[in-house]
């Protein structure tokens, strides 16, 4: 029995997908977090608002890394 193929190349794409999105995930919470530490300060809500959006953007990275990695597992054009 062969072993099954699967196209590497987009693997690995999802792979550097998920591994940009992985200190992301820990980017986000520690800005939100010193924004919530100083919220007399000026710049409170922008640096808020850029902390959520890392957080969006690290759950979107991720997302879309796990769809590319399955992709590339379960591909149809391999198949002859």
């Amino acid at each position: 029995m062969a072993a099954p193929e699967f196209d590497k190349e987009t693997v690995f794409k999802g792979i550097r997908k998920v591994s940009m999105a992985i200190p992301l995930m820990f980017l986000g919470p520690v800005i939100i977090n010193s924004s919530f530490k100083n919220q007399n300060h000026p710049f409170y809500y922008v640096v808020l608002i850029v902390g959520i959006l890392i957080c969006l953007f690290s759950m979107f990275l991720f997302f879309k890394g796990i769809t590319t990695m399955v992709k590339g597992f379960f591909n149809d054009n391999l198949k002859k």
